[in-house]
């Protein structure tokens, strides 16, 4: 189901709890709601769409994909960026990192490792950070 964009600064500067497999149906629903917003938006991160959950979605190369409990294990390559945020006015200053090593779990809470570098991996850190509560 299509869900509001959470634009609660207070909300959004949480931590993010956890994801456990009862969260699936929220996993679905962040997926919906960037489909949705496809036009404006390449990556969601659950609080967006108002659930404190360590899920993350986002425009992987042309395919949509979901990370549970996402965490970068290595980074490299610092460089300064501008980004905007559906919940977030305006465009702000960034760091991040050209490659980075994540794990994270999938669908069915398996352990996963992969890198990823360029606007794939700026993507992924943006929606890491609305898991920690950062508000870029």
């Amino acid at each position: 189901m299509i869900q509001d964009i959470c634009k609660d600064e207070a909300f959004l500067a949480q931590r993010a709890e956890v994801a456990t497999p009862d969260d699936l149906q929220i996993a679905a629903d962040l997926l919906e709601t960037l489909e949705h917003h496809k036009e404006g938006c390449v990556g969601m991160a659950a609080n967006m769409i108002g659930c404190n959950k360590r899920i993350i979605a986002f425009d992987n190369q042309g395919e949509y994909m979901v990370m549970f409990n996402p965490e970068i294990v290595k980074k490299s390559g610092p460089y300064d960026a501008q980004e905007g945020c559906l919940s977030l006015a305006g465009i702000r200053p960034v760091r991040r990192w050209q490659s980075i090593k994540v794990r994270w779990q999938n669908e069915k809470f398996q352990e996963r490792l992969k890198t990823f570098t360029g606007w794939t991996a700026q993507i992924i850190q943006h929606e890491i950070d609305h898991c920690e509560g950062v508000l870029i």
